[in-house]
């Protein structure tokens, strides 16, 4: 992670090159790069609190703000009225995790070690988390498919119940494993990841916090200035951009981490952050972003298209298949690389 942290210097850069009115790719490019490592110093700065508050809220905690990077330039979209970008955000972000980031982490742990193994527990529930997930997206799509709206008024109402609905599975899913069942997902023979003795204070782990969340979301009002500009000079669709960009940039830090935790023979701590983060964008985040459509006049449905819905479906299949014998290896890993590569081709050029 400390290779990250050289990335800061692009922090002072990117503010520099905004007050300095800069071409929008070029505020575009340093926003990005500097977002990257903000991400992971909140990462940090959240395990260091949660070593002070303990290991119940301290999980809740890193679920809350696992993907707060990405959660600040989504609503920042939103507001600027970008909402097909937004909704390309959230499936992006769903399928970089469930293909790319648990391919890679997958891989590289499977070139050290011949075989590792996955909790039961952890697997079964997250395959079964994610069909919910595929299911809120479905029936939004379906419904609007098959029910007449053209100014998706209805959509969006039926949306916003689905949400709720959403929202409710993931609050229920955080108090069954890290609540009622607990035990079942602690990793065996090892210390619980929250257990841990922290490093910092109580006080530096809040204003770390608090400074890295701030400026997060300074520099994404930067990027999602600057983000219809930059894509028009890119010759990139604006779908594209939110679908593989954009997820990216909100989650480097988070990826890299799930990659080191395989190379040391963690894998239920890498398929946590990987598969749980997809599970948190689909039954968390996008809720969320549904309600704040609402408060910000920038009514957002959950119908996405058939092609986001086609992918996402898949993803989880595929996923799950990996998922579905408790253990991981160098080839599933590698197929799932190719299978997001493959995704990633199909809306280039969609």
């Amino acid at each position: 992670m400390k290779y990250l942290y050289a990335l800061l210097i692009f922090v002072p850069i990117a503010i520099a090159a905004e007050l300095m009115h800069a071409s929008p790719i070029v505020i575009f490019a340093l926003s990005a790069a500097a977002i990257v490592p903000l991400s992971g110093i909140l990462g940090t700065a959240t395990e260091e609190l949660a070593g002070h508050t303990g290991p119940t809220i301290g999980g809740l905690m890193n679920a809350t703000l696992g993907n707060f990077a990405e959660l600040v330039i989504a609503s920042l979209a939103l507001r600027a009225g970008l909402i097909d970008l937004v909704k390309a955000s959230i499936t992006g972000s769903i399928l970089g995790n469930l293909l790319l980031v648990l391919g890679a982490a997958q891989l590289a742990g499977g070139l050290k070690y011949k075989s590792q193994k996955i909790n039961p527990n952890l697997a079964g529930l997250s395959s079964t988390l994610l069909v919910v997930a595929v299911l809120g997206l479905v029936m939004p799509a379906v419904f609007q498919a098959a029910h007449p709206d053209p100014l998706r008024v209805a959509t969006v109402r039926m949306s916003g119940w689905v949400a709720a609905l959403l929202m409710l599975g993931y609050l229920l899913s955080l108090l069954y494993s890290m609540v009622t069942h607990k035990a079942a997902f602690n990793e065996g023979g090892e210390v619980a990841h929250h257990d841990v003795k922290p490093h910092w204070s109580l006080r530096k782990a809040i204003i770390v916090l608090v400074a890295a969340a701030v400026t997060i979301g300074v520099l994404s009002e930067f990027l999602v200035g600057s983000t219809e500009e930059a894509v028009r000079s890119l010759g990139m669709s604006e779908f594209f951009v939110g679908l593989i960009l954009i997820p990216i940039i909100g989650n480097a830090a988070e990826h890299s981490s799930a990659v080191l935790m395989a190379m040391k023979n963690r894998m239920d701590l890498a398929v946590g952050i990987a598969v749980g983060s997809s599970i948190q964008v689909a039954l968390l985040i996008a809720p969320i972003l549904v309600f704040l459509g609402y408060a910000f006049g920038q009514p957002m449905d959950l119908a996405f298209t058939v092609m986001e819905v086609a992918s996402v479906a898949v993803a989880v299949a595929v996923a799950s298949s990996v998922m579905k014998d408790s253990e991981s290896n160098w080839l599933e890993g590698a197929f799932l690389l190719i299978a997001y590569a493959a995704v990633g081709v199909a809306f280039f050029f969609y």
